[in-house]
């Protein structure tokens, strides 16, 4: 298997951080919900196929979750030169957290690639 590129100009952005309370709706230990909507642009020169991301999710009271899979929200999307593929989904929790990752995939001669997810904060906003 060969080494992954991170591929300059393939970038992804936070585009909104949505908060919502969970009263009666989750367990008790995940109290809290934050929506994240993302962007993924491909300022590249080359076609992508996105195949699968890795989230880290630090948490503050010290532990740290951390998922892996196949797909993106159930998609493999492909970009070509200046497309972009944008999606919302969600971490529940139950306290803030820090999350960031990457995006991987393969581009068009099947060279793996990735981009990275810049670091947000999740914040429980103080009543």
């Amino acid at each position: 298997m060969s080494a992954s590129l991170e591929l300059p100009g393939l970038r992804v952005e936070l585009d909104k951080l949505v908060y919502r309370r969970m009263d009666g709706q989750a367990p008790p230990d995940k109290p809290h919900a934050f929506i994240y909507f993302l962007t993924i642009r491909n300022g590249s020169d080359r076609t992508v196929t996105l195949l699968g991301r890795k989230w880290v999710i630090e948490h503050a009271d010290g532990t740290r979750l951390v998922v892996e899979g196949d797909k993106i929200v159930g998609e493999t999307p492909t970009l070509a030169p200046g497309e972009h593929f944008s999606y919302n989904s969600y971490h529940v929790g139950q306290c803030d957290a820090r999350a960031h990752g990457s995006f991987h995939g393969v581009d068009a001669d099947g060279a793996h690639i990735f981009v990275r997810i810049p670091a947000f904060d999740m914040a429980v906003p103080r009543d």
